[in-house]
């Protein structure tokens, strides 16, 4: 089965950023709505503790290489995601 991170739109981008993604992936999959921003938060700081950011367009890149791979369930919990993280952001 091929993965997300193996996708050739992704491949310009840092590996080291896709594999801090795919552990943010990994650790969110049981998180409940409830749990969601904490865990949100908590990446943040983790990803500027480790001087790891995105552009807007590696984001969007991202995300659309991701909702290629994801199931419907998967692709609502990302938006959601999407959501409260704009939100947090204005």
């Amino acid at each position: 089965m091929a993965s997300w991170l193996d996708d050739p739109d992704v491949a310009h981008i840092d590996k080291a950023k896709l594999d801090f993604l795919q552990m943010l992936v990994f650790e969110s999959s049981n998180l409940s709505k409830e749990q969601m921003l904490p865990f949100l938060m908590a990446a943040a700081k983790r990803s500027r503790d480790n001087n790891v950011s995105f552009t807007e367009e590696e984001m969007d890149t991202i995300i659309s290489t991701l909702r290629k791979y994801a199931s419907p369930e998967d692709i609502e919990k990302m938006n959601k995601m999407i959501t409260v993280f704009r939100n947090r952001k204005n």
